[in-house]
């Protein structure tokens, strides 16, 4: 994987700008980074009898770059904004969450977009694919009763500073 300061591949957070077309190398990017994922839970979830099924130290520590991971390659699309943060398409957004090692996961669009109407539907279809990674995923409304998921390790996968 390549480290967050260098200028390797990042994973969509949806505050970024919207991929003009399918791109086979970002693709071929998403899976190897998501392999890459399930490698490291593999080699050092050692202790745990579904190595692959439990957050690995490593996302725990970077849990935002994490979930974008999976959700990138797991299929729903990513927001995006323009250069002047306008939101250009629909799709999940994530920031770092409320409790430490947290990430909220919300789902925006431009307005007008209909992007209040399917939230349900695409935060479920989040929260499926992180709870089968082992995520804990707690649902919530927010402001003008948008809802929003906020995602944790689970308790055993917690970083010891976060008490």
């Amino acid at each position: 994987m390549e480290t967050e300061e260098g200028a390797g591949f990042e994973p969509a957070t949806g505050d970024g700008p919207i991929a003009a077309v399918p791109d086979a190398g970002r693709t071929a990017s998403v899976r190897a980074a998501f392999e890459g994922l399930l490698q490291i839970r593999r080699l050092t979830n050692t202790g745990h009898a579904e190595p692959q099924g439990v957050p690995a130290r490593w996302e725990t520590l970077r849990p935002v770059r994490a979930v974008a991971i999976a959700l990138e390659a797991s299929g729903p699309a990513p927001s995006a904004v323009d250069g002047s943060g306008l939101r250009t398409a629909t799709g999940y957004r994530l920031q770092q969450g409320e409790v430490p090692g947290g990430v909220r996961v919300e789902w925006l669009g431009p307005p007008g977009s209909g992007a209040a109407r399917s939230e349900e539907e695409e935060l479920a279809r989040c929260a499926a694919v992180l709870r089968e990674l082992g995520w804990t995923v707690l649902l919530y409304r927010g402001a003008r009763r948008r809802r929003f998921l906020e995602v944790e390790p689970p308790a055993g996968a917690r970083r010891p500073d976060d008490g």
